[in-house]
């Protein structure tokens, strides 16, 4: 049997004891791809913890729970999360039942055909947005539009938190981000800076049914212009891209070419 590089699953969670025992029946029956799952928490009171000690309690193996190493906050807690994967690929999708995990193990597909980001993307043609307020989906969809069609980056939807990425791609960009959200489209960006390989599906995102969102827009706006403006730097010869001079094929290809197979690097 062909290896298959190891998915983990990173869950930030705040809060989320409501929705924990739904979102991972969701994830047990959508994703056949073999995985494992850290959760990640701000403080000892947050009402998930006795919730995924219960799952775990149960037989559910595949859980880990990690207390956020910067504090407290969403970035923190990827970024604990992130940097707890040392290899394979990691998926980061949020507790809220927001992201639609039927389309994971087809993001690992193309991980598997050569491709160091997966980004779910709303914005692409079968892509969705449902519900959520409008000025955040108007500034989201602007952004990655315009960055997909003004500079090229090979997603429509730069912003989404719903992404799959390469460990050891993640362990290469150093990731800068303090506030909300910002920092998977700080990676998006870097990614695309450096030469890496990036491709999306159409994924669709639905607003939470239950708890309450911890999303700051105006708060954590200059975060996001920061990376917006960032993104059009000049490409650099990444390590990666430079060993793989000579070569035809592009380092980033648009959503419109088919897969290649990963290089092996030498």
């Amino acid at each position: 049997m062909a290896f298959r590089p190891p998915l983990t699953i990173v869950i930030p969670v705040y809060n989320e004891g409501a929705n924990f025992k739904a979102l991972w029946s969701v994830i047990a029956s959508s994703i056949r791809t073999p995985f494992g799952a850290i959760v990640v928490y701000d403080f000892e009171q947050d009402d998930t913890v006795p919730v995924v000690a219960e799952v775990v309690a149960s037989g559910e193996s595949r859980i880990t729970l990690r207390k956020n190493g910067y504090g407290r906050g969403v970035t923190g807690a990827i970024k604990t999360g992130l940097e707890a994967v040392e290899s394979g690929s990691v998926l980061v999708t949020m507790a809220d039942l927001s992201d639609d995990l039927t389309q994971v193990d087809e993001m690992y597909g193309l991980y598997l055909e050569g491709f160091d980001l997966v980004c779910g993307s709303r914005y692409m043609k079968g892509g969705r947005l449902i519900g959520g307020p409008f000025f955040k989906q108007a500034l989201s969809r602007m952004s990655g539009l315009s960055l997909h069609y003004l500079r090229g980056i090979p997603t429509h939807d730069a912003t989404n938190s719903f992404k799959l990425y390469d460990a050891a791609m993640v362990r290469t960009l150093s990731i800068e981000s303090v506030a909300g959200f910002e920092l998977g489209l700080e990676l998006t960006v870097k990614a695309f800076l450096n030469g890496y390989r990036i491709t999306e599906i159409a994924s669709t995102w639905r607003d939470r049914t239950a708890g309450s969102s911890q999303f700051r827009i105006l708060q954590w706006l200059p975060h996001y212009l920061k990376w917006y403006f960032y993104a059009f730097q000049p490409v650099r010869t990444s390590e990666r891209a430079a060993r793989s001079a000579g070569s035809s094929e592009p380092e980033c290809m648009p959503p419109s070419m088919p897969a290649g197979k990963r290089r092996m690097d030498p």
